[in-house]
């Protein structure tokens, strides 16, 4: 990489999806003087802090991090943003790159770098603007997502586009193999298009006014399975909540959760278990059936249904709640 083509950038991210784009941007080239990703959290049995991927990513490459709770300087932790408001200013970067990052950006960030912040969003904008898009797509049952790098401004992923990569979805995809996908495009998406932007070669488009929705947050209580719906929408729904938070369902009074499931032949009351192959857990559904393929109890670990059935005594005609 020629000189003249290395730049300062900031970087803002936290989980895995941004993991992936920080180790593009410094394999590339570029000097990544500041990296800030959310606090520590607890996890696991122990629920020991633990830090985030991008974190994990930064020290690895020896970069500086900083984990603010909040960047709002009129906030619940004003200390806190002012110093991030200081350490960006410092940097004296070039752009900042925002990606999964889970916190507010204020206004006061979008003007921290010489040429303001720009975002790897997870669709192809302006659809499924918010925080759930790789989510919804799937339960939408969208033919295709991809990613799209634009500008910030103030509204909600409004920003221009610099560009887009489309994928096909597969129809099979979970939220995780999609995200996988999704991740490795954006961050060779940014990789590609980031100087051009950053020398003006390639000025941002205003996104189109039509085809605009929004990926509202996941709620926990989404993930429990009404049967009453069709069984198409109960499949895609069980890929798209696929690794978080799961869909469950209730049998004899305890959790199960559903990992993975196919369409099914069949007609009954929904929610009845009905006759099918030795092995095979097939459920009526508003609309069809389901034939149930991989489960999880409470405390267990995901087993292939065949394992699960084994001494329990579900037959034709048991109800799931």
């Amino acid at each position: 990489m020629s000189g003249s083509e290395r730049f300062r950038v900031g970087f803002a991210g936290t989980p895995a999806f941004a993991q992936v784009a920080l180790a593009a941007l410094a394999d590339a080239g570029h000097a990544v003087p500041l990296v800030l990703t959310q606090p520590d959290r607890p996890a696991g049995r122990g629920l020991k802090l633990q830090p985030s991927a991008v974190k994990q990513e930064a020290l690895a490459r020896g970069l500086p991090v900083i984990q603010p709770r909040s960047l709002r300087l009129d906030g619940k932790y004003p200390e806190d943003a002012a110093a991030a408001q200081a350490a960006l200013a410092a940097a004296d970067l070039d752009v900042l790159v925002v990606a999964a990052y889970g916190l507010i950006l204020p206004a006061w960030t979008l003007g921290c770098a010489r040429r303001g912040s720009v975002n790897i969003h997870g669709s192809l904008l302006p659809r499924w603007r918010g925080a759930a898009p790789i989510q919804r797509a799937i339960e939408a049952g969208d033919a295709e997502s991809g990613i799209t790098l634009m500008e910030m401004d103030t509204g909600l992923d409004t920003g221009p586009m610099i560009a887009a990569a489309r994928v096909a979805m597969a129809p099979d995809d979970s939220a995780a193999t999609l995200h996988d996908r999704l991740a490795a495009l954006g961050a060779r998406l940014l990789v590609d298009t980031l100087p051009g932007w950053l020398r003006g070669e390639r000025p941002a488009q205003p996104q189109p006014a039509e085809n605009v929705s929004y990926a509202h947050k996941i709620d926990k209580a989404e993930a429990a399975i009404a049967w009453s719906q069709p069984a198409a929408v109960i499949e895609r729904r069980v890929r798209a909540f696929d690794p978080f938070p799961g869909c469950s369902f209730r049998l004899d009074g305890e959790t199960v959760k559903l990992w993975r499931a196919a369409l099914a032949p069949g007609r009954g009351e929904p929610g009845q278990c009905l006759a099918a192959p030795v092995g095979v857990l097939r459920v009526a559904c508003g609309d069809g059936a389901l034939d149930l393929l991989e489960l999880q109890r409470t405390g267990g670990r995901r087993v292939a249904v065949a394992d699960f059935l084994r001494g329990r005594g579900v037959t034709a005609g048991t109800r799931l709640d």
